[in-house]
């Protein structure tokens, strides 16, 4: 195997980001679906919270309709 072909990882909320563009939602729009604070979402998705509370994964997921797995995937 070729060792210089790492799998490629992403944050989450890169993921995150990824998932909702896809679904054609802000992030207002998704912090509205989610429950979860616009501020904390956009957190989230910049970095600026790299560790954010597994309920508002689970929020988050349950807004972009996916599956916790789905969201993870790449992680």
């Amino acid at each position: 195997m070729d060792k210089s072909k790492k799998p490629i990882q992403i944050t989450l909320g890169q993921r995150i980001k990824e998932l909702r563009k896809q679904s054609c939602l802000t992030q207002e729009e998704l912090a509205i679906r989610s429950g979860v604070s616009y501020t904390t979402l956009t957190k989230v998705e910049n970095g600026g919270i790299k560790n954010p509370s597994f309920e508002s994964v689970v929020a988050i997921a349950k807004g972009l309709s996916v599956s916790l797995d789905d969201l993870t995937i790449k992680l």
